[in-house]
């Protein structure tokens, strides 16, 4: 005959696991429950909208110093500072297939493009003689450009990473900056002037020769005919 007291613990250790069963079936049943709650309150992401036209790319060629025209479709966004930035990583994407006439090395591009409509505006100085009456003049503000600037102004974030990679030498350097300007200026006609920063921050040279802290034509830089050969940097 058993003695009672290993029948007791027998039956102890049977409830014991009955008990620890139902605690892990109660728990995985929660824990399921929390990720399908979890999977259900995820948002689905909206839909990029994006419309496909036809673009214009400048495409520099080293060879013969020049920028050829080569007509794209593309899809673009409809947010006017994301499509020019779309458009011109695509551009420089181009550079750094196996068969570009102007190699450059992949990798990030260009980090945002803002526009800015001119002329700009400065505050005259409190407290201004006028130069007519010898008196105050009243606190108003004033084209800080000249009455011919017009249009809008495009101000292109490079990475340093693409800066500090891109070769070295005036006509190298002068292609990509001319490429890149009469590309943004045929998508975006109303473009007049062109700045360029790097990592939002004002840099002398793309790479020890061509300056960036002017501000560029976009009129000028846009050849006027399919292939031109550039010989020089288009005037302010």
């Amino acid at each position: 005959m058993i003695p009672r007291y290993q029948r007791i613990l027998f039956w102890s250790l049977i409830a014991g696991i009955v008990l620890m069963a139902s605690f892990l079936i109660h728990g995985c049943r929660q824990a399921h429950q929390r990720l399908t709650a979890l999977n259900d309150a995820t948002p689905i992401a909206a839909p990029t909208t994006a419309s496909t036209q036809e673009i214009t790319l400048y495409l520099a060629n080293d060879a013969d110093g020049s920028l050829a025209a080569d007509q794209r479709e593309l899809a673009l966004p409809q947010d006017p500072t994301l499509r020019a930035r779309a458009l011109l990583e695509y551009l420089l994407a181009q550079y750094s297939l196996p068969t570009s006439t102007h190699p450059l090395q992949s990798g990030p591009t260009v980090d945002d493009v803002f526009f800015i409509n001119l002329p700009l505006a400065t505050p005259t100085p409190r407290n201004a003689l006028s130069p007519a009456t010898g008196l105050p003049s009243q606190d108003k503000s004033r084209p800080s450009h000249p009455a011919k600037s017009t249009g809008q102004l495009a101000i292109v974030n490079l990475h340093s990473s693409f800066v500090e990679s891109h070769p070295s030498g005036i006509q190298a350097e002068t292609l990509t900056l001319l490429s890149l300007i009469a590309t943004l200026h045929s998508a975006f006609p109303q473009v007049t002037e062109v700045r360029f920063l790097v990592d939002g921050e004002p840099r002398d040279t793309l790479a020890g020769h061509a300056d960036l802290t002017r501000v560029y034509s976009a009129t000028a830089a846009t050849p006027t005919e399919n292939t031109k050969k550039i010989t020089d940097t288009p005037q302010p």
